[in-house]
């Protein structure tokens, strides 16, 4: 194998591999498949977790995963489905970073790395084995990889930011107690 058909093999095995993974996790949210909670449940527990209206985050993070996770995998409109499932990503780490980084304790190590993935693929491109070479990169160009991301950050960040501030509100009328229970015995 040439230099190229190896670097656009690796490629392809990225691509579905990640986005087999985001695609098959939205549809949990969407649909409640593979084991999922469906729109209702992921709602629910979205607004648990301060992102409200729950129905609405669950709904935007399927489509985000799923169609993200599909386009990469297809390796169609590289650069937007990319920055899609990042922004996704950084919405789930957002929940699980409290818990340290390693996924074993909770923490956001799991999307983290899809969501590293995700970019990585829409910066690097999806290689010659993909639907955007096939269409003569159309909606794969330079200047789309900055768009999607700037147009996603700015998403994740007003998303994130309303969610940090509705955690910062609901926790100012909590008191800590003053001294431990053991300690009250």
């Amino acid at each position: 194998m040439r230099r190229y058909d190896r670097r656009d093999l690796g490629l392809l095995l990225l691509r579905l591999g990640t986005g087999g993974v985001l695609a098959a996790h939205g549809t949990q949210k969407l649909f409640g498949w593979f084991g999922g909670h469906g729109i209702e449940g992921t709602g629910q527990f979205m607004e648990s977790v301060g992102y409200a209206p729950g129905k609405t985050s669950a709904t935007a993070a399927g489509l985000a995963e799923t169609g993200g996770g599909a386009l990469l995998a297809l390796g169609l409109a590289t650069p937007a489905a990319g920055a899609a499932a990042a922004g996704a990503m950084a919405g789930a780490a957002a929940v699980h970073t409290p818990n340290g980084f390693f996924n074993q304790s909770g923490g956001y190590e799991y999307a983290a790395t899809l969501g590293l993935t995700a970019a990585g693929l829409a910066v690097t491109g999806p290689g010659r084995l993909s639907l955007d070479h096939a269409l003569g990169h159309a909606v794969n160009r330079g200047w789309m990889i900055p768009a999607a991301f700037a147009a996603t950050a700015a998403g994740t960040a007003l998303v994130v930011g309303a969610r940090a501030r509705r955690l910062r509100k609901a926790k100012e009328g909590e008191q800590d107690s003053l001294f431990e229970e053991e300690f009250m015995e």
